[in-house]
């Protein structure tokens, strides 16, 4: 890749401002994330004012072109599913380099020109969503929602089922997505934390604790099975936790499915860790770790077929797939969009890596206002009162910001 100069006095917060200015004021998307345990944040941008769009998720294996994934609950036209090509490159950790692609290296003339003449303290235009604005549930009706998901599952039409809901908060005064950024990243420094702008798509910020599909550098696949939530209490070792029977099989579900996907591609040779306890701000959850070594398996790509065969996972749909996915389609009652979808970086530059994750714990930026979204496993022994407090230490986590 070639690189796009900067100003050397520039600090880098401005530097990442400026860049993300450069493609807003054009109406390009724009991609920021950083990874979980990572110091430093990432940026993608794409030169394309038409967001390159797929019908499929993304090729994970190494030849594929470097980008950023960003994939609905839902396959539809109403919240299109997007690859960002990484037209170009910012790592925070080395602020001194903007990294351009080949395809985008003959506008470097204009690029430059423009980046020159951008002011770093330019407005953000976020783009906002044109989909209609999703209906909030009070308590009594997403408690009717879980008493239907209960009732189904006792009738034998699913064994899981997935509920939630989405909220409406109004913004703070001054409100700044890039300054909600930094504050998840120093809140949830174990979570993937994203800030994503898309023409047609809105604007979206999250902190989500759970992968999808992972294509390391040193050509290992992972997944997990992340099911299973309770609050954290003071002064108790999250290992030292109990776990209801109903939290219990919530996971086990998950990691059961996984087992199965890994059968339908006849791969025998993977490593299963769990489940453990795992922390995510202030909840505990139940996970169990799902690692393949690509290089000792002949299935060149496992990691797009699994990606293909994962989404949704019972963790955010329900089991059996279809009957839960039709469930929710009779009974959800507001379109979810990119909640509950996956997102991430697709075989970044020098590396080669691909880290997706869950859309979880995120917000959709709307003019003045903000929808987040949380939801909850159902089994047979939910109550829809604890299934409605649990949807609310979940919408802290993001919430944390606009307070």
């Amino acid at each position: 890749m070639q690189q796009l100069a900067w100003n050397p006095e520039l600090p880098t917060a401005m530097r990442l401002r400026q860049l993300v200015a450069l493609a807003l004021t054009s109406g390009r998307p724009v991609a920021l994330w950083r990874l979980p345990g990572a110091a430093h944040a990432r940026l993608c941008l794409t030169l394309k004012a038409d967001t390159a769009l797929t019908g499929l998720p993304p090729v994970l294996e190494p030849t594929a072109p470097a980008g950023f994934a960003f994939f609905p609950f839902w396959d539809s036209d109403h919240n299109p599913p997007l690859f960002l090509p990484a037209d170009l490159f910012f790592d925070l950790a080395t602020p001194d380099k903007i990294q351009v692609s080949a395809a985008a290296a003959v506008r470097l003339p204009e690029l430059r020109q423009r980046f020159a003449a951008l002011p770093p303290t330019a407005p953000l235009p976020w783009h906002m969503s044109p989909q209609p604005i999703p209906k909030a549930s009070s308590q009594a009706d997403y408690e009717l929602f879980v008493a239907a998901g209960v009732a189904a599952i006792e009738q034998g039409k699913v064994q899981k089922v997935v509920s939630s809901r989405a909220v409406r908060r109004p913004l703070p005064v001054g409100f700044d997505a890039l300054a909600a950024f930094q504050d998840l990243q120093q809140r949830y420094p174990n979570a993937f934390v994203s800030l994503v702008s898309a023409p047609g798509v809105g604007t979206w910020l999250g902190a989500t604790p759970e992968v999808l599909a992972e294509i390391t550098e040193d050509s290992v696949f992972r997944t997990m099975a992340l099911a299973g939530t309770q609050l954290a209490q003071p002064g108790v070792a999250p290992a030292a936790s109990l776990w209801t029977a109903k939290e219990m099989e919530e996971h086990a579900m998950v990691a059961r499915y996984i087992v199965n996907c890994f059968k339908q591609l006849r791969l025998r040779e993977y490593d299963e860790r769990g489940p453990r306890v795992a922390a995510a701000g202030n909840l505990l959850h139940l996970r169990t770790d799902f690692a393949v070594q690509l290089n000792q398996v002949p299935f060149p790509n496992l990691g797009t077929d699994m990606l293909r065969l994962l989404h949704p996972t019972p963790a955010v749909a329900g089991m059996p797939k279809q009957p839960a996915l039709e469930f929710l389609r009779r009974h959800e009652g507001y379109d979810r969009a990119y909640y509950a979808g996956f997102l991430g970086p697709v075989n970044l530059p020098e590396t080669g890596s691909s880290r997706l994750f869950v859309n979880l714990r995120c917000l959709q930026l709307r003019p003045n206002e903000a929808f987040l979204y949380a939801g909850t496993g159902l089994t047979a022994d939910s109550d829809p009162t604890r299934e409605w407090q649990e949807t609310e230490l979940k919408l802290q986590t993001i919430g944390a910001v606009l307070e």
